[in-house]
């Protein structure tokens, strides 16, 4: 569930497609246990995902934490660009819809969607393809539902404050690779204007359980300001 470093008492809970393969990265710098082991494979993704595997929040698992001696924290990004991100590194970086099994097999759906076709049947695409389940959950359900039980919720464009901490709790300095970047970006300005209603219903619960970290683009076009 959680990334635990116990001998710092240092508690994250990774959010998919919220910069989680680069604070595993970092993390893994200052874990007295596996400092050794990254140093031989520092910039593999994979390998921080073995180490530091990320599951969804379980509140009964998340209590022993709560002690005054753990600091807590997670990254979050803004739920749009982290579910465009899906498309752009998941589907079009990885072409992981061909390696599904569900996905080929099924009629309704194709395993090289334009961005449009693949938002508009994402609940398909989620049914039959674990990987883009994994990567398109809602935040809330990695991060536990508000209020939010950490000492600190990074924003993704945060990271270099959380770089910063993770040094002086560490006694060293941190590094943060960037791993697992997408290739071309994804607006909403390139999305078909049904789409982009799809994703306003989608997103509505995510900005709700975000609220005043990230506030919701949909408002903004829907009142002129975007």
């Amino acid at each position: 569930m959680s990334v635990a470093l116990e001998k710092l008492k240092i508690a994250y809970m990774p959010v998919p497609k919220a910069a989680c393969s680069s604070v595993k990265a970092a993390l893994a710098q200052v874990d007295p246990d596996v400092s050794y082991r990254w140093r031989r494979a520092r910039r593999d993704p994979n390998y921080v995902h073995a180490l530091y595997p990320t599951r969804r929040f379980r509140p009964h698992r998340w209590e022993r934490f709560s002690a005054g001696d753990w600091w807590r924290f997670t990254v979050v990004r803004d739920p749009l660009r982290r579910l465009l991100s899906v498309y752009s590194n998941r589907v079009a970086d990885f072409n992981e819809l061909k390696n599904s099994p569900g996905v080929r097999a099924a009629d309704e759906l194709t395993v090289e969607p334009d961005p449009d076709f693949f938002f508009q049947n994402l609940q398909g695409y989620i049914e039959k393809s674990s990987v883009i389940k994994h990567h398109a959950l809602p935040t809330y359900l990695f991060t536990g539902p508000a209020p939010l039980q950490y000492e600190r919720v990074y924003r993704v464009d945060e990271l270099p404050v959380l770089i910063d901490d993770l040094a002086e709790r560490a006694g060293h300095e941190v590094t943060m690779p960037k791993l697992n970047q997408s290739g071309e970006r994804l607006t909403l300005d390139r999305l078909k204007p049904e789409t982009v209603a799809v994703l306003r219903e989608r997103l509505a619960p995510e900005y709700a359980e975000l609220e005043g970290i990230y506030d919701n683009p949909f408002e903004r076009r829907v009142k002129g300001i975007a």
